[in-house]
């Protein structure tokens, strides 16, 4: 599974940080109008949890595009580990853009930190087996790329962006294409070099999957011995990913089965924000 890259992003964080700018300010902070716009000010932003950084180049966006006379000095990156009321970065520049750019930055980064803190978490219960842990699409609309990377950044990694990278066959699909065979058959068909993976939700259809020559099959909700046996049963002719059911309980006991991703959707899907701070002097 690939993982998503800072470099290739570039475009995507030029249009979150546009539409979350227009969100916020509008036609103008009029609270901000309260402040001589000549005065200039400076800023340090902390964190009040122990969290995982992810969204420094959001940050630097928003502040490039609201004003690039301000200046954003970084004093961690993303991927590293903080402390409560550590300091994150320094901010210097007219006033009225630290405080105009403040909530727009810092919602970037308390997500993209929050989804970087729960990815690490779960990686760090696995760490010394040989899972992979990826994410899903429930991510937030709009923020699909920023939620990925930050993944990226607690030590997980990416499933498909999206539809149009790699087939998941589920349920539904199966039933519409006559059957587990027919439905890889006509995959490999389609996009010829595209992974395909399929779901299954017995040992039975496992069997199936492997003869129609699936490149994941993923494991919907097997039990523990099921998914052992599965392991034994593929012996290496697909990658199998376990879903359904994985939580701080049950992360480990999964892993140790031997399958090789674990799909998580709470790493982006049920997210808590970091607590961050700003702390404004003039």
């Amino acid at each position: 599974m690939p993982n998503l890259h800072l470099a290739s992003l570039t475009a995507e964080i030029e249009a979150n940080v546009r539409r979350a700018l227009l969100e916020d300010v509008g036609t103008g902070d009029i609270t901000a109008q309260l402040i001589p716009a000549e005065r200039l000010a400076k800023a340090t932003v902390i964190s009040r949890d122990e969290a995982v950084i992810a969204g420094t180049a959001w940050v630097d966006g928003v502040f490039r595009q609201l004003d690039p006379r301000v200046a954003v000095h970084w004093q961690v990156a993303d991927g590293e580990r903080v402390k409560p009321n550590q300091p994150l970065f320094h901010l210097e520049g007219p006033a009225r853009s630290l405080l105009t750019g403040e909530r727009s930055a810092l919602n970037f980064l308390q997500l993209l930190s929050g989804v970087a803190t729960r990815s690490q978490h779960y990686a760090d219960r696995v760490a010394d087996t040989q899972v992979k842990l990826l994410d899903t699409r429930k991510t937030l609309p709009g923020l699909r790329l920023a939620q990925k990377y930050a993944v990226t950044c607690g030590g997980c990694h990416n499933h498909r962006i999206g539809l149009f990278d790699a087939f998941l066959i589920k349920e539904n699909h199966i039933a519409a294409c006559g059957g587990i065979v027919e439905a890889i058959t006509a995959a490999h068909k389609i996009a010829p070099g595209k992974p395909v993976e399929i779901e299954v939700e017995n040992l039975a259809e496992l069997k199936q999957a492997l003869g129609g020559g699936a490149d994941i099959i993923m494991l919907d909700e097997l039990s523990l011995d099921d998914m052992r046996h599965a392991v034994h049963l593929t012996a290496g002719r697909a990658k199998l990913e376990a879903s359904g059911g994985v939580t701080d309980a049950t992360l480990r006991s999964i892993a140790e089965t031997g399958v090789d991703y674990i799909s998580i959707g709470t790493l982006t899907k049920d997210v808590k924000a970091v607590d961050l701070s700003m702390r404004l002097s003039v």
